[in-house]
């Protein structure tokens, strides 16, 4: 659990909307900040926590998707749930640029700039799911729905088969 006094922007932007979440801390010393492995070291079902990946769209803008830490976007659904011809992965190095965030800590709410943001379906149905809290380290937990409404997005099918 993150102590009281560590509040990410994350954090505070949830709080200041009002909307209810748990945070959650780890150890990232060992240098393991993949999504499995902070499932694992938070002792939480893989399929509810969930990474943050951001693409370029092929109209040149970017769009943000999240999705079970274990699974892979599958393209070619992602640029379709948001209206786009094709996206691909940026750049790591493009990533604080972008979203203001760094690798390992990315998180759908708060970025630089807000984005068509696209959470995979398999969330709508669970009570709660873990993201980023933007920064290394530390995770919130909260509903789906809500999390979705506060980044603007919406729900789709994105994961490879």
């Amino acid at each position: 659990m993150a102590k009281k006094e560590e509040k990410t922007n994350v954090m505070r932007l949830l709080e200041k909307e009002k909307v209810t979440y748990t945070p959650h801390s780890y150890d990232h010393s060992d240098g393991v900040i993949d999504g499995a492995g902070v499932a694992r070291k938070l002792g939480q079902d893989p399929a509810r926590v969930f990474k943050t990946l951001v693409t370029r769209t092929a109209g040149g803008g970017f769009a943000v998707f999240c999705l079970p830490v274990e699974q892979e976007l599958d393209l070619k659904r992602a640029a379709k749930a948001v209206g786009e011809k094709s996206v691909s992965m940026i750049h790591v190095a493009e990533i604080n640029k972008v979203t203001g965030y760094i690798r390992g800590g990315c998180s759908p709410l708060g970025m630089k700039k807000r984005y068509p943001t696209v959470f995979d379906a398999s969330a709508e149905g669970l009570a709660t799911i873990m993201v980023s809290a933007g920064k290394i380290g530390f995770q919130v937990e909260l509903d789906p729905k809500e999390l979705c409404r506060l980044a603007g997005g919406s729900f789709a099918a994105i994961v490879a088969d």
